[in-house]
């Protein structure tokens, strides 16, 4: 799935996603796409049954979304597309920082999808597939800005930027797992520390992984650290 924040909700950008047979959902801003929103409203009342929600985690969330919203664009809007959109209200309870009361706080989501919206694939699609995203970028800015110096070209040659990536990568992870060792303490002796080895394993093994990288891992290997 390709997951992209604001900038790029648009006939373009959708067309490419399309002719790519991939499957996407894109964020969509309040003042983005004016015709969408007035659909978004419109075919709304319409489809009223076209609601959702449920506590995940400490957040309660209502979903409302309208499915086959038709856009069009391209010299004298010619073109059209056809996609689907989805809006998450959300609220949840946190301690104020200066006044140290427990307030309510709330957020709005909204996003483009490129397959229809159900009761029944709404929460993989906004909760556990385009979330994701958020932590993605969040790695990349503590790794560009918070002393890795990742913002640097550190080569030329792809395999090179790949394998740099990946120890990059792992890198942060070792730093991280070191970070909040306090706090897996209690985890590792619940779940034994080889079962912890094993789960930090498979995850760097995970499918995200080139399969020569892989095999590499499969093999019986040393990580020493200079």
């Amino acid at each position: 799935m390709i997951l992209l924040d604001g900038l790029y909700p648009n006939g373009p950008i959708i067309e490419i996603c399309r002719k790519n047979n991939g499957d996407f959902m894109i964020v969509l801003q309040d003042k983005s796409l004016r015709s969408v929103w007035e659909e978004y409203d419109g075919l709304g009342q319409l489809q009223s049954q076209n609601k959702f929600s449920q506590k995940w985690g400490d957040r309660k969330q209502t979903f409302e979304w309208v499915n086959d919203i038709e856009y069009y664009y391209g010299p004298n809007q010619k073109k059209k597309l056809i996609f689907n959109v989805v809006v998450c209200k959300e609220s949840w309870r946190e301690v104020d920082k200066q006044s140290g009361e427990i307030i309510t706080k709330k957020s709005r989501h909204a996003w483009i999808s490129n397959k229809p919206l159900t009761k029944k694939n709404i929460h993989e699609r906004c909760n556990l597939a385009v979330r994701h995203r958020w932590g993605i970028e969040s790695n990349i800015l503590v790794e560009k800005c918070h002393g890795y110096q990742y913002e640097h070209c550190f080569s030329y040659n792809w395999k090179a930027m790949k394998g740099y990536h990946y120890l990059m990568r792992m890198a942060h992870l070792i730093n991280v797992l070191t970070e909040y060792s306090e706090h897996l303490v209690s985890y590792m002796r619940e779940m034994s520390i080889r079962v912890f080895i094993n789960f930090v394993r498979s995850t760097l093994s995970g499918p995200w992984l080139d399969e020569e990288i892989k095999l590499h891992l499969e093999r019986p290997f040393q990580l020493r650290l200079i």
